[in-house]
């Protein structure tokens, strides 16, 4: 029951995460820095429940799995913010299934060790999920303006949304976000199966 619970709790706050993850006014005062951020805790989440959930049951697969859950839940979660007026396509779409297949690969191909799930799975997920969540950006709505397009009118004069300075501190967010998810990943990678030992 210990288990299962786990899982569930790591999906529901992944979906929490990627809730604020969609919310465009982030991206709008914040641009890349948001998009760095949100994509390194979208991979750690990710990787820290899959690899748990991929160890516990053993079986190649239920690391898409596990992301599938997480989607849905975003799906259902996400039908009350577009009743409030966001846009459906630009918080919608799932960018976590290619990274979780890729564990599973990682895991399967080399024949259910647990260590090289750790280093390969990790890697390859963290290296990824910033890849297909730029894809992802491209594909839908463009955050700034959407932000523009759909002002929150509970907003307070002081937090209008402001053109950001993008591309003043670092030029590849994805460079940048997939770098430090490679890094991240593997730790977290680690952890989900550590957990696993409880």
């Amino acid at each position: 029951c210990t288990h299962y619970l786990f899982i569930v709790v790591v999906a529901v706050n992944s979906t929490l995460l990627t809730i604020n993850a969609g919310d465009y006014i982030f991206y709008t005062d914040w641009a890349w820095t948001s998009y760095v951020v949100f994509s390194i805790s979208q991979t750690l989440m990710l990787v820290v429940g899959a690899t748990y959930y991929l160890t516990f049951t053993g079986v190649p697969g239920t690391a898409t799995y596990y992301a599938l859950i997480m989607t849905v839940y975003t799906w259902i979660a996400k039908g009350a913010w577009f009743a409030l007026g966001y846009p459906y396509d630009f918080i919608v779409t799932p960018v976590w299934l290619p990274s979780a297949v890729l564990i599973d690969l990682a895991y399967w191909a080399t024949k259910k060790n647990k260590h090289s799930l750790i280093l390969f799975g990790g890697v390859l997920c963290g290296m990824s999920l910033p890849l297909f969540n730029m894809v992802n950006l491209i594909t839908v709505a463009d955050p700034l303006e959407t932000a523009f397009k759909y002002p929150r009118p509970t907003l307070p004069p002081y937090m209008t949304p402001i053109e950001p300075q993008v591309g003043k501190f670092y030029n590849s967010p994805v460079a940048l976000g997939a770098g430090a998810g490679a890094v991240l990943s593997v730790t977290f990678a680690a952890l989900g199966c550590k957990l696993n030992t409880w």
